[in-house]
């Protein structure tokens, strides 16, 4: 007879079964995200009558979503019929300091969810998912037409930089540059971080005009506007000259290498020549290595069109645009600082 151990194992056919409902479990988190659930129970448990009507929703579907979430762990169903916060639950509240509310409403989106239905065709032609879905070049083509997922994205990038800026301004000395400019710095989260941390540091927001408006009004708010400005413009075109610093968080990822190269070349023609490019991105472990990067590659594949990449492939890169790669620093995030400078 098998042992106790060998009957609780889970079978390879059961785990993948498992994986395959994940699916049903991101979409179910991105709803209860946008119904804003989480925030209607920050101040304690409520039955669902009361949350369906707060929610504009069918009773008895809202019910069936909050058991089901309740069952992994996201809220908790009561032996009153209430529903409650979980430690998960708790960062989709809005409010949360490590919330995550934004990213799964993000994920819920058409962006996301129809791009991802055309894997498959991405597998076989290398073509994005979303080019199949929408008949669009790229995500800010969409974005640009789609106001209200727009702000959705914006938001969930503000929130992923305000929980990880911390970790990533320990992570390099900053404090070496006069002049330090954020490629697609969106609303300017990570920036500001930096120049709080450094007082000696000026910075720059570089990002496309309708963002930038956003980042405006961050730096105002936080009292920063003397020391940082807003530059609207497109890094495919051209961006901003005179720096010894150049940051990036999360953009090369987004384009194929031709287009990396286009960005990286505007770069090199405008950054001084002891100056530092600091590329704030996932590298690729070698072999089997579980690695979250391997994963996004696919969520790069059938959005941007864009690229995971290994430490060589950063390396050749580089070497085309006229950078040398200097050293990678692991943060406290799952990506790491990827520096280059000029030769």
């Amino acid at each position: 007879m098998p042992s106790l151990e060998a009957q609780q194992e889970i079978s390879p056919s059961q785990v993948i079964l498992q994986m395959l409902t994940g699916k049903w479990v991101a979409q179910a988190v991105s709803v209860a995200a946008t119904l804003g659930v989480a925030d209607l129970l920050r101040h304690g448990p409520q039955d669902v009558a009361h949350l369906a009507r707060a929610t504009s929703t069918h009773a008895d579907s809202l019910y069936r979503l909050l058991r089901a979430l309740a069952s992994v762990g996201i809220f908790a169903e009561t032996d009153g019929g209430q529903f409650t916060l979980t430690p998960m639950a708790q960062c989709l509240r809005s409010d949360a300091p490590d919330s995550v509310g934004n990213w799964a409403r993000l994920h819920g989106t058409p962006l996301f969810w129809r791009s991802w239905g055309e894997l498959l065709h991405s597998v076989k032609t290398g073509e994005t998912g979303l080019k199949q879905a929408f008949g669009m070049s790229g995500p800010f083509e969409y974005l640009s037409q789609h106001p209200e997922e727009a702000r959705v994205f914006n938001d969930a990038m503000t929130d992923l930089a305000r929980s990880q800026s911390p970790s990533i301004a320990a992570a390099y000395e900053f404090g070496r540059f006069k002049k330090l400019i954020d490629l697609g710095g969106g609303h300017g989260t990570l920036l500001m971080t930096i120049l709080r941390r450094y007082p000696g540091l000026r910075g720059v927001v570089f990002d496309l005009p309708q963002v930038v408006t956003g980042a405006k009004a961050a730096l105002a708010a936080a009292g920063l506007s003397d020391r940082c400005e807003a530059i609207a413009g497109d890094i495919l075109e051209s961006v901003p000259a005179g720096a010894d610093g150049y940051l990036t968080r999360g953009v090369i990822h987004g384009f194929d290498k031709e287009h990396a190269l286009i960005v990286l070349g505007n770069i090199r023609r405008a950054i001084q020549p002891e100056g530092r490019l600091l590329l704030l991105e996932f590298v690729i472990p070698p072999g089997n290595q579980a690695s979250l990067g391997k994963l996004l590659d696919l969520q790069m594949l059938v959005i941007p069109g864009g690229r995971e990449r290994t430490e060589e492939e950063f390396r050749e890169l580089f070497g085309a645009a006229g950078f040398r790669l200097s050293g990678i620093h692991p943060t406290a995030t799952p990506q790491s600082i990827v520096e280059a400078i000029p030769v």
